[in-house]
């Protein structure tokens, strides 16, 4: 397994400058092509940490999710992006850092503790991978297990349409409408310096999928799934 310094790196003023002008001008392209909109950003905390936990049926819903909010976010990519430095440098650049894929990588999850604690949101797809189909898949113990470490809500985010826009194995991107609806924040209790409650967090994952569920549905319909 590769391993990585949990140092994240991006936390400059100039990063931040350029996170905002580069979410800025894929919103406004993405406004255009798929005429995306946004509902429940009320339930957003205006400040602090919290795990944005979104559903997971194209790549384009990793930009969707930060579009979200004014503040930057921070999401996980698998490491093969990095290989290629310039790549590499554009995702960290986007507040972005590497995991490994397909396997239980502990780093990863110290990097999202790590995020946590510099007040960041935190975008974790608790499917894993892209999924297909209207009904959420069963669920990693991720979200719930970085929110227990640090006692941060977590925000289930449904997003409807994506799928038709950018199918899983498909280069093309569709002008299909898109709507993200952000649900009621999960609220989390600190879990102690010790070793999670591993019921706890299960509990939380279970309350999760039931969320997630409700807010893929109204995604979909508001999108004309």
């Amino acid at each position: 397994m590769t391993k990585y310094t949990t140092k994240l790196a991006g936390r400059t003023v100039l990063h931040r400058m350029a996170y905002v002008l580069v979410r800025d001008l894929l919103a406004l392209l993405c406004k255009v092509w798929f005429r995306y909109s946004v509902s429940g950003r009320e339930h957003l905390p205006a400040t602090g940490a919290y795990v944005i936990a979104p559903v997971h049926r194209s790549n384009i819903d990793t930009p969707l999710s930060s579009f979200i909010t004014r503040r930057r976010v921070r999401f996980m990519g698998k490491d093969s992006l990095w290989k290629n430095a310039t790549i590499g440098r554009f995702f960290t650049l986007l507040g972005g850092f590497p995991v490994t894929r397909g396997t239980a990588d502990l780093e990863a999850l110290k990097r999202c503790v790590h995020v946590l604690d510099g007040g960041e949101p935190l975008v974790m797809f608790p499917e894993g991978t892209r999924q297909h189909g209207p009904t959420i898949h069963p669920l990693f113990d991720g979200p719930a297990y970085v929110a227990l470490k640090r006692g941060v809500p977590i925000i289930p985010v449904g997003i409807g349409g994506s799928e038709r826009v950018m199918r899983k194995g498909s280069k093309m991107i569709w002008p299909n409408k898109c709507h993200v609806t952000i649900g009621r924040a999960i609220v989390v209790e600190h879990g102690g310096s010790g070793r999670i409650d591993r019921a706890r967090m299960a509990e939380i994952t279970a309350e999760l999928t039931v969320r997630l569920q409700e807010v893929f549905d109204d995604a979909r319909a508001r999108a004309g799934d």
